[in-house]
């Protein structure tokens, strides 16, 4: 059975590949001059006419990154899809898709309409926040004494970037009946808020980490200051206004069903940060 991996040189893309050692992968990428350890093949999203996935039964759709692109660009990926005719299209979502207020969701809810209208078999992986958001920078967070948000008392089931990699891999290697028309809303074993998150982080470190909940306007004014780019911030914030009315607070348990064992834990994530901070 052939795999085809989109994004795949990209973190979750990346992580994937390595959970797909062994299997007959192809990696789909706009820069085809990277070792990714398996065969490559050019596919820009911007460019229909390189999105080729013939003799693929398996094709794993992760979403793309720039938001004012995401509907042209995914219409080009389902279109291809369904001219090669894969076998599985499995799409890379957000929880609740079809419900959330965050910003981005919208996106997503086009593109599981259109994989649908496809005709194509699908899965959608509502995947929730990834861990990373808030241990990438976790030495800024140690130096500065905060988590900034404007979340509240919202709370998160998120994951790692890891556990959303096997769990994609559990799907594309399934057997072709299995997982066909499911939607797994992806997330970790517990939720948690931005204040547990700081006091996660005061005792796993020593250092005294305190929540500072803003109004989202002066959260995205924040982020700016810090040099995030002014579309981006102002998504984040609200995304976080979302999360403090239960936009991410969605426990199940498809993640750990996939994966085999329990999610890591925000503990076990954090002690990971902390060896790198």
């Amino acid at each position: 059975m052939t795999i085809t991996v989109t994004g795949a040189t990209g973190h979750l893309g990346r992580l994937v590949l390595e959970e797909l050692r062994g299997a007959d992968v192809v990696a789909a990428v706009r820069d085809t001059g990277q070792d990714l350890g398996v065969p490559t093949r050019l596919a820009d999203y911007d460019r229909p006419e390189t999105l080729d996935f013939t003799g693929t039964d398996a094709l794993l759709f992760i979403s793309n990154r720039e938001l004012d692109k995401r509907v042209d660009q995914h219409r080009a990926v389902v279109d291809a899809a369904r001219a090669a005719n894969v076998g599985l299209i499995v799409y890379t979502s957000i929880t609740k898709a079809d419900t959330s207020p965050i910003p981005i969701a919208p996106g997503h809810k086009w593109t599981e309409d259109y994989i649908q209208a496809s005709g194509l078999p699908y899965v959608f992986l509502r995947n929730n926040w990834y861990f990373e958001n808030y241990t990438a920078n976790l030495a800024g967070t140690l130096q500065n004494g905060a988590v900034l948000g404007a979340a509240g008392n919202g709370r998160i089931a998120a994951a790692t970037r890891a556990d959303f990699a096997a769990a994609a891999a559990a799907v594309l290697t399934g057997k072709p009946d299995e997982h066909a028309g499911k939607i797994y809303e992806l997330g970790g074993d517990e939720a948690f808020s931005l204040g547990d998150l700081a006091a996660e982080i005061t005792a796993r470190s020593g250092t005294e980490v305190v929540y500072r909940d803003l109004p989202e306007d002066e959260y995205a004014q924040t982020l700016i200051g810090f040099g995030v780019p002014e579309g981006f911030a102002r998504a984040l914030a609200a995304s976080d206004t979302a999360i403090s009315q239960g936009a991410l607070d969605v426990v199940t348990d498809d993640l750990r069903r996939l994966i085999g064992r329990p999610a890591t834990t925000l503990a076990e994530s954090l002690q990971a940060a902390l060896k790198n901070a």
